[in-house]
């Protein structure tokens, strides 16, 4: 194991930190900590270098270097820079080369490498050390004058753009025009060496433009400037786009490791290439991926030159590619994790230059998993683990209707590079794609090659069209990465970015900007127009149910969903839902004409109600008071029989599952007619001659009703309180759909929950007047016993700090996290996120919007309410119904309150289950270290 190039900095920063580390003195698995301070690329260096495997010697700048860096206000941390000069003296003698010396040059690539993989969003530059003196040197060692040319030119081109902030299009004009001269369909390797020769002339010309200096000719220089441009790469647009899409901290920083070059392009036995251990796209257990002869590796990542599959090689370089499977197979056991492999063959000898942990598709996700499983590679646990919960979201995306693709038009086809159904309006620039998008339009981005740079715009398209690069492509493996389907490669594509138009040589097909286009990032097809879609079968993605199957034996928490309909329960016990956490009597309210009938009840129910009450004091009522009782309660009669139906519906679909439903519980505002639209009619018929009385009587009545803030006003169980009606009708026709249910042959399970408790006198009250109602139900019903409970929705910051006091009339508790999120902060829901709630999460003043992700704050409040709702009433059963019980992150927290369910939207449902079991595997964790 080498040593010597760390020595000095151990000297120097005993009693502080250390920054460099040479190949084999830090590992991956070995030591936990080394991935966090090498980064993936260093880390697994460092262990292919302890295994023995052909890695070129380098060292790697740790991640808090990088850190340091930046807290110094991008200054080299005391003594880095002596450190790196002595680890540059240790990969000479290593490689027998000096770094400068112009008859024996070491060239040296500058990679950038985080924790996490951030594939092509930070910067490398390659052949560094390359000046007029080591070019003469590089040529004479390898006999090679083209070689030499070509590895400057790169150089040059690739240096200006990172480093030196050259715009990329300044160098890709004059080679285009180069390549154009050797006619239409030349490449790179067509230049010759007066092409490549006066390419390097023009490159040095246009840094000087650009710079206003020339360009740097000394290697330490050179190796400074690159190693700083890395550093400040972590905090570029794209790094820190791709960051907040993957939710990955900025304070991590990402390491330099400085590696001596070894040459794809030194001819027909050289090669360089990208490769998985097994297919990203399906999970098949094959070797995959592409690679070139005569080049570098930018050249395959890029998609510079559309590469042939790997399997090639085994014609090419039959002994090579022996070699390379056998790595391949051998950092899989490592690993036990399919890997992704960067290497690089000069002159027949095959060089390792990455493996890290693949991205990979959804569904080549659930299967590795699965298969890893079945072979003993990995336990159950950790192939829960292993899988993203918006990786089971995907796999239940929405696909192209077989019969519409039967008729559609094709337009042309690539290469599968990321599964999925896009349709959306053509656009070729990514900044163009964000602002279309900023205007609700659905766009899918068509490049001729995606980079980097484009990250902003391929987050937020549907799809990825691209007419060069292949499946290891940067377009295909980000796009695997976000989960966004892609077409790659699609060379019959020719794509005209001054005309904003494509068109195809095969099909003669074309489009242009804002046309729609539909791509199957399944089959590499792109079609004609938007193309219906249908929906993906849960029940044919026997892979995933395997996963869910081991995530069902980890996980505590229940999973229920959130149904107002047969339907939507039925759906939400097909995907694994154990029960109905939350069914919205109000939303059935408003479907056909019982809107009309709920409204004109509101409108009357409380002059009807008081109307009753001095009707049951022995008050003879005049005429208009007879009226408005006889209208309510012939509108409460109406919805008693549609909910009864409701309710035997949802009975049937959920039968022997619990189901919560929540008594009506609707800002009064929901339902009634618009308060200024009346005001306007009344006020414009007035000026036109009189308003009708009905009109004006209308208008009164809206007003008496009409409230500041309907949020907090005469909602919930403070309805039920003052117009009792209302939830007697409902009460009966749960119990009376339970009783049908029943006698049927059915096990309906009702839990009748009371909304928006802050007082346990408002429980204490509802639940009196209920009781009686369900016993005078079951009396009528011969006393047929029905299985129900009565609890509350914990969703008033009163009611969680006297939850012990409101634990007493209660049989349990679900928080509804919307409300309470929304009285904690102080803010509506929707006024914020309407407004400048999407600017706080920009800024950082929050962390997260809170409707989406449970707030810490609002989690406290829930602990409180747990802990004393279980000091009265020790098996009270807790549950969660508001929007957060399908957040991953919320389920995490939910699980370390210590609920019993979560409970979500009938689609969230297989994502929560998963997310369940990792949250019993990372407290499981928390709790290890």
């Amino acid at each position: 194991m080498a040593t010597t190039a760390a020595s000095p900095t151990e000297r120097r920063h005993k009693a502080s930190k250390r920054y460099i580390y040479a190949w084999g003195e830090g590992t991956a698995e070995g030591n936990g900590g080394m991935k966090d301070l090498l980064g993936g690329k260093g880390a697994g260096l460092a262990e292919m270098t302890i295994a023995g495997l052909p890695t070129p010697p380098g060292f790697t700048i740790t991640t808090e270097a990088c850190n340091d860096y930046f807290d110094a206000g991008e200054k080299l941390p005391d003594g880095l820079w002596d450190d790196v000069l002595e680890a540059m003296r240790e990969v000479e003698r290593r490689s027998g080369k000096g770094f400068g010396d112009a008859k024996n040059p070491l060239l040296v690539s500058v990679r950038s490498g985080a924790k996490f993989s951030m594939p092509g969003m930070m910067d490398t530059v390659l052949n560094l050390g390359l000046n007029e003196d080591t070019l003469e040197g590089l040529i004479a060692l390898t006999g090679n004058e083209r070689f030499g040319w070509d590895a400057y030119r790169r150089f040059i081109a690739m240096f200006g753009r990172i480093v030196l902030d050259v715009r990329a299009e300044r160098f890709d004009h004059p080679l285009e025009k180069r390549k154009a001269a050797h006619g239409a369909d030349a490449k790179d390797t067509d230049l010759d060496v007066a092409d490549l020769k006066a390419l390097v002339d023009e490159y040095k010309a246009i840094v000087r433009e650009e710079t206003g200096r020339d360009f740097p000719t000394d290697p330490n220089e050179q190796l400074d400037l690159a190693i700083k441009a890395v550093f400040a790469s972590w905090f570029g647009k794209r790094a820190r786009d791709y960051r907040a899409s993957q939710k990955i901290a900025d304070d991590l920083g990402t390491a330099v490791n400085v590696v001596t070059m070894v040459f794809g392009n030194m001819g027909d036995d050289s090669g360089t290439g990208v490769a998985f251990t097994r297919d990203p796209n399906t999970g098949e257990r094959v070797l995959y991926g592409e690679y070139l002869t005569n080049a570098q590796g930018e050249d395959v990542v890029a998609g510079v030159r559309t590469a042939p599959k790997i399997a090639q090689m085994a014609t090419d370089m039959p002994a090579v590619y022996d070699e390379f499977q056998r790595i391949g197979q051998q950092l899989e056991r490592h690993y036990r994790d399919v890997q992704d492999l960067e290497f690089t063959i000069e002159r027949g000898k095959l060089y390792m230059l990455q493996t890290r942990s693949a991205k990979r598709t959804a569904a080549a996700a659930v299967k590795i998993a699965v298969d890893m499983v079945a072979d003993g590679t990995i336990s159950e646990e950790e192939a829960v683990g292993r899988i993203e919960p918006a990786q089971v979201d995907q796999l239940l995306r929405a696909q192209f209707d077989p019969n519409a693709r039967k008729d559609a038009k094709r337009i042309a086809k690539g290469l599968n590079a990321s599964p999925g159904a896009a349709v959306g309006r053509a656009v070729f620039d990514a900044d163009d794609a964000v602002e279309w998008v900023g205007k609700g339009e659905k766009v899918v981005l068509v490049r001729v090659e995606t980079s980097p740079d484009d990250f902003h715009g391929m987050a937020v398209a549907q799809g990825i069209l691209t007419a060069r690069g292949g499946a290891t492509s940067h377009a295909a493996v980000v796009a695997r990465q976000i989960g966004k389907p892609c077409v790659a490669g699609c060379a019959e594509l020719v794509i005209d970015y001054g005309s904003k138009s494509a068109r195809s040589s095969d099909s003669g097909l074309t489009f242009k900007e804002g046309d729609w286009i539909s791509v199957d990032g399944s089959t590499g097809e792109v079609f004609v127009g938007a193309l219906p879609t249908v929906e993906a079968r849960f029940e044919d993605q026997k892979e995933l149910q395997t996963i869910l199957g081991y995530a069902d034996k980890i996980r505590r928490m229940g999973v229920w969903t959130n149904a107002d309909k047969p339907e939507e329960a039925a759906q939400a016990r097909s995907y694994g839902a154990q029960g109905i956490g939350l069914c919205r009597t109000e939303h059935m309210f408003r479907e056909g004409d019982r809107l009309d009938i709920v409204r004109g009840a509101i409108l009357v129910a409380m002059r009807a109600t008081r109307a009753k009450a001095r009707l049951e004091a022995g008050t003879e009522l005049a005429a208009d008071e007879r009226d408005d009782v006889a209208t309510f309660d012939a509108a409460m009669a109406k919805l008693e029989v549609l909910q009864q139906g409701d309710f035997e519906g949802i009975f049937k679909a959920m039968d022997g599952l619990p189901v919560v439903i929540r008594l009506i519980d609707p800002p009064l505002h929901e339902f009634l007619p618009n308060f200024e639209e009346q005001l306007v009619k009344v006020t414009r018929a007035e000026m036109q001659g009189g308003a009708s009385d009905e009109d004006k009587e209308l208008l009164a009545t809206i007003r008496s009703l009409h409230e500041q803030n309907p949020m907090l006003g005469l909602r919930g169980c403070r309805l039920g309180l003052m117009i009792p009606d209302f939830v007697k009708i409902q009460t009966r026709a749960i119990l009376n759909a339970q009783i049908a249910v029943k006698k049927a042959g059915g096990n309906p399970i009702a839990k009748i929950m009371i909304p928006l408790v802050g007082h346990v006198n408002e429980l204490a009250a509802t639940r009196a007047l209920l009781e009686a109602e369900a016993k005078a139900v079951q009396d009528k019903a011969g006393g047929v016993d029905v299985d129900y409970k009565f609890g509350t929705m914990i969703e008033v910051p009163r009611g969680a700090l006297t939850a012990d006091e409101i634990a007493r009339e209660a049989d349990f508790f679900s928080f509804g996290t919307n409300d309470l999120t929304q009285m904690t902060f102080g803010f509506s829901r929707d006024d914020a996120e309407g407004g400048f709630l999407l600017k706080y999460v920009e800024d950082r003043i929050l962390p997260v919007n809170p409707f989406q992700t449970l707030d810490d704050a609002v989690a406290g409040l829930m602990k409180t309410a747990v802990d004393k709702g279980r000091s009265t009433k020790p098996g009270i059963e807790l549950g969660i119904c508001g929007e957060h019980g399908g957040d991953p992150e919320s389920i995490h927290k939910c699980e370390r309150i210590g609920l019993d369910y979560v409970s979500c939207s009938p689609f969230r449902v297989p994502v929560a289950r998963l997310a369940a079991a990792q949250a019993v595997l990372a407290n499981a964790t928390e709790r290890d270290k």
